[in-house]
C-alpha cells in the first residue's frame, strides 16, 4: 500500500485526536479582531471552509494562493486550508517593499492574494485577481459551509513557494513538496522532541520558511500554538508565563531580545529549566550561549538549513558524552551547525562548500531550470557556505554565496548593491556583511563616488535605497572610498573589501 504524505495530515491527525483541546491563541493586539482560542475541530472546520471557498472562486488545484501577513490564527490556518487540498501558498515576507512583493505575486502566478490588515495598501498597489483584508474580508475567506471537492493527495506536488534572496537580484522561488514539508516537520519534531504537552510559541515569522516547518509540527501532536504578532523579549517573557511556553524556533536577534528583557525582568525567569529555543540563521557567538544557558535557563538547540532545505539539515543539542565538561566547553560544542538530522547526508566539496543530500531539499527553484540545475548539480544540494564536517558535526566557517544573513533574514548583496547604483551620484559600490552584535551581520555598503557630484550623504543613500527595498536589507552603515579593490579583469574583490572588519574573527560568518 502506498499513501502520499500531505500537509493535511496534520490537521487531519489533530481534529481526530484532540478535537477539544485549544489548538491555537491568537495574537490578542492586532488591527483585525483576534480570533482569540479556537479548538482544533475549529480550526480543521475553518480550513476545510477556507478550501471549499477557494473551490468556489475556481482556483484549481495547483493555483497559488498568496498571503503577506504578520504571525496569526489566519496565517496559521492558512497553510491547511490552501495546501490541505492541492493549491499552493506562497507565504511572503511582510517587512517587503511594494515593488519586491509586486514581483513576487507576478512571478508566482498568484491568483488570489491575502494580506494583513496593517498593509491594506497593497490591496490598492498590487494587482492580482481577487485580494482579500484579512479580519476584514473574512467572511470571503472563511465564509462557505460547503464541504471542500476531494483531492486525491500528491505528495510530491507543490504545497509552498518560498521566496529566498540569494545570489541574484531579484529572490528566487523554492518549491517544497508536501513531501520536503512533511519530512522536515516530522523529523525535526522527533529530534526537538515535541509532543503533546508542548505549547509553542511562534516568535519565528510564518513566512520564513514556512515558521521551519513547526506549524505543522507543533499541529500533528496537538501541541498549543501561541501567536506572537510583533517580537519583543519582554513581551515574550510574558508569554511563556502566562501560556507556559515550552519551546519556540528564533533567529539570533530573538535571543539578543530575549536576554536584554531578562535583565529588567521582576522576579525568576519564565521557562527557566522548562523551555528550549532553537536558533538559526547564524551561530551565536559561545558567550550568547552560555547566556542562554546561565541567565535564561533554557535549552539551546542549534540547527542549521536553508529554505532550499525546507530548512532542517543538521541539528546542535546537548548529549550525554558532554555533562563532564565544563559549561564554556559546552556552549562551544553547541555552537556547531550540528550533526546531520536523520535521513541528510553531508560532502565537503574540494572547495571546502557544504553540500546536502535530503528527502527535505527543494523540488526546484519556480520557473527557473538554470539556478535549479546549478543548485542541485551532481545530485547533491550546494548550500553556499563554506565549512567543515568533522566528527559527525558540521561547522559553518564562511559564506561562498554573496549573502548576508541580518537578523535571520537572507540579503542579496547584489540586489543592494543595484539599488545604490541607481543613484546618480554612486559611481561603484560594494555590499558586505560585518560583524554586528545585534544583527549577527550589519549590511554595509562601501561607496565610490562621482566628483563632480557634489556633496551626497550616507543618509540620503539610505532613503534612496527604501524606496525600493525592505527597510532590513537597506544598509545600516555606508563608508566612502576613493577607490574599491578589484582584480586586474576589473573584479570586485570583497574578500579583500571584508578582510578589515573580520580579521579578529575566527570564522566568517557572525
Amino acid at each position: 500500500m502506498f499513501y502520499p504524505l500531505t500537509i493535511r495530515d496534520f490537521i487531519d491527525r489533530a481534529e481526530t485526536v484532540y478535537p477539544d483541546r485549544i489548538a491555537v491563541v491568537d495574537e490578542p493586539d492586532q488591527p483585525a479582531e483576534s480570533w482569540g482560542e479556537i479548538t482544533y475541530a475549529e480550526m480543521a472546520r475553518r480550513a476545510r471552509s477556507q478550501a471549499a471557498t477557494l473551490d468556489e472562486m475556481g482556483v484549481p488545484v495547483g493555483g497559488r494562493v498568496a498571503i503577506v501577513s504578520h504571525n496569526s490564527a489566519r496565517f496559521l490556518t492558512s497553510f491547511f486550508g490552501v495546501s490541505g487540498w492541492g493549491r499552493v501558498l506562497v507565504p511572503v515576507n511582510f517587512r517587503l517593499s511594494v515593488p519586491e512583493v509586486r514581483y513576487i505575486i507576478e512571478h508566482s502566478g498568484a491568483e488570489v492574494l491575502m494580506v494583513d490588515p496593517a498593509l491594506k495598501h497593497l490591496a490598492d498597489e498590487i494587482d492580482c485577481k481577487r485580494t482579500f483584508v484579512l479580519g476584514e474580508d473574512d467572511d470571503k475567506i472563511w465564509g462557505s459551509s460547503a464541504e471542500p471537492e476531494p483531492w486525491e493527495g500528491d505528495e510530491a506536488a507543490t504545497a509552498t513557494i518560498n521566496y529566498t534572496s540569494g545570489t541574484t537580484a531579484r529572490p528566487k522561488g523554492v518549491q517544497l513538496t508536501h513531501r520536503n514539508n512533511w519530512l522536515n516537520a516530522t523529523v525535526f519534531g522527533w529530534q526537538a522532541s515535541v509532543d503533546d504537552r508542548d505549547v509553542y510559541l511562534h516568535t519565528l515569522p510564518m513566512f520564513h520558511a514556512n515558521g521551519w516547518g513547526h506549524p505543522f509540527t507543533a499541529t500533528g501532536v496537538g501541541a498549543k500554538h501561541i501567536v506572537l504578532r510583533q517580537v519583543d523579549g519582554t513581551e515574550i517573557l510574558k508569554r511563556i508565563e502566562e501560556h507556559g511556553v515550552t519551546y519556540m524556533c528564533a533567529a539570533p536577534a530573538v535571543v539578543a531580545a530575549a536576554l536584554d528583557g531578562a535583565k529588567d525582568w521582576d522576579g525568576p525567569i519564565p521557562g527557566a529549566d522548562t523551555v528550549r529555543i532553537i536558533v538559526a540563521g547564524a551561530p551565536p557567538p559561545t558567550r550568547t550561549i552560555e547566556r542562554v544557558r546561565e541567565e535564561l535557563g533554557w535549552e539551546f538547540i542549534q540547527i542549521y538549513g536553508l529554505t532550499e532545505t525546507t530548512p532542517l539539515l543538521t541539528m546542535s543539542r546537548m548529549r550525554e558524552e558532554w555533562d563532564d565538561l565544563d559549561a564554556h566547553e559546552q556552549a562551544r560544542l553547541l555552537g556547531r551547525a550540528g550533526a546531520p538530522a536523520l535521513g541528510v547526508r553531508i560532502m565537503i566539496d574540494d572547495e571546502g562548500e557544504v553540500l546536502a543530500q535530503s528527502n527535505h531539499n527543494l523540488e526546484s527553484y519556480w520557473e527557473n531550470p538554470e539556478a535549479t540545475e546549478e543548485a542541485q548539480a551532481d545530485n547533491w544540494f550546494h548550500t553556499g557556505d563554506g565549512g567543515t564536517f568533522e566528527d559527525g558535526y558540521v561547522s559553518i566557517a564562511d559564506r561562498k554565496k554573496d549573502v548576508i544573513i541580518t537578523g535571520g533574514e537572507n540579503v542579496s548583496s547584489i540586489e543592494v548593491e543595484d539599488a545604490l547604483m541607481s543613484h546618480d551620484a554612486v559611481t561603484e559600490v560594494a555590499v558586505i556583511g560585518i560583524p554586528d552584535e545585534k544583527w549577527g551581520e550589519m549590511v554595509t555598503a562601501l561607496v565610490v563616488l562621482d566628483p563632480e557630484a557634489g556633496d551626497v550623504s550616507a543618509e540620503e543613500l539610505i532613503a534612496h535605497c527604501r524606496e525600493n527595498l525592505a527597510g532590513y536589507k537597506c544598509p545600516k552603515r555606508i563608508e566612502f572610498r576613493d577607490e574599491l579593490a578589484r582584480t586586474a579583469t576589473g573584479k570586485l574583490q570583497k574578500f579583500k573589501l571584508r578582510e578589515e572588519f573580520w580579521k579578529d574573527s575566527e570564522r566568517q560568518v557572525n
